[in-house]
C-alpha cells in the first residue's frame, strides 16, 4: 500500500543540512585551516537519524505514573485526560503495553468497505486483496491496547514490484492508553498507481512500531492492481 498515481517513492529525507559556524583555526604555520563542513558531512545518514532518537527513560506502570508528580495539579490532569476510564486495578503494576493490530480497511468511495482481518498464525496466503487502478483510498487500523501505554506508534510500509522497492512510508499514529473498545486509526487519503505498468502484482511489508522499537506486528503479503475492480 502506499501506493500515489504518480510512482514516486515518498521516502524522503527531511533532515536539513547542519550549519556552518564559518571559524577558522590557524596552524603552526601560519596557515588558516578552514573548519567548514564537507558536503558529505551536511546531511545525517539515516544510522545517525535513528541514534538522534528521543532515548526514553525507564518504563513505569501505569499506577507509578499516576503516582508520579501527584501534587502538580496540571500533570495529574493531563494524565487523567490521558488514562481516561482505565481500571487501574486490572493494569496498575503491568511494564509492557500488549498492542493487537485486530483489522486493516480499505476505504474507498463509492464501494464497500474491505475489511482484512490480521492472521493469527502468520502472513495471509494468495492474493490479500486487489484494487483498480487510480483509485482513491484510505487505511483505517483497529488497534487494541491494554495493560499499559503504548508510546509513539508508527506505521511504516514497503511495497515492491517484481522485487525492485517502488514505494516506502512511515505514518506516525500516536500514543494510545489502554481500553477496553479498540482504537480506530485512519490514515491520510492515497492513490494507487495507474497505466499498463503499474497493473500486476505487488509484495509489501507493513510494521507497527513503537518508541521503544518494539514491534508490535510484522505482516509480508501480496496484493493486486487491476484495470477494473474484480467481480
Amino acid at each position: 500500500m502506499g501506493l500515489d498515481g504518480k510512482n514516486e517513492t515518498p521516502e524522503t529525507k527531511s533532515t536539513q543540512p547542519r550549519l556552518s559556524t564559518g571559524q577558522e583555526d590557524v596552524s603552526d604555520s601560519g596557515e588558516r585551516l578552514s573548519r567548514q563542513p564537507s558536503e558529505t558531512s551536511c546531511y545525517a545518514t539515516e544510522e545517525e537519524e535513528e541514534e538522534a532518537r528521543l532515548q526514553l527513560g525507564p518504563k513505569c506502570s501505569i499506577r507509578e505514573h499516576l503516582e508520579k508528580d501527584k501534587d502538580d495539579e496540571s500533570l495529574r490532569r493531563w494524565k487523567e485526560q490521558l488514562l481516561g476510564g482505565v481500571d487501574v486495578s486490572s493494569v496498575g503494576e503491568t511494564l509492557e503495553a500488549d498492542v493487537k493490530i485486530l483489522s486493516l480497511t480499505i476505504l474507498c468511495h463509492g464501494r464497500s468497505d474491505i475489511v482484512l482481518p490480521i492472521p493469527e498464525n502468520g502472513d495471509p496466503e494468495g492474493v490479500w486483496f486487489t484494487l483498480k487502478e487510480g483509485t482513491h483510498y484510505r487505511l483505517r487500523f483497529s488497534i487494541q491496547v491494554s495493560n499499559n501505554i503504548v508510546s509513539g506508534l508508527r506505521y511504516t510500509n514497503t511495497v515492491w514490484k517484481t522485487g525492485l522497492k517502488v514505494d516506502s512510508s512511515k505514518e506516525m499514529l500516536g500514543t494510545f492508553s489502554p481500553q477496553a473498545e479498540p482504537y480506530l486509526h485512519e490514515m491520510p487519503e492515497d492513490t494507487t498507481p495507474s497505466g499498463i505498468f503499474a497493473r500486476g502484482s505487488y509484495s509489501a511489508r507493513t510494521k507497527f512500531i513503537d518508541d521503544d522499537n518494539k514491534c508490535h506486528l510484522e505482516i509480508n503479503y501480496t496484493f493486486g492492481i487491476q484495470k477494473e475492480w474484480p467481480n
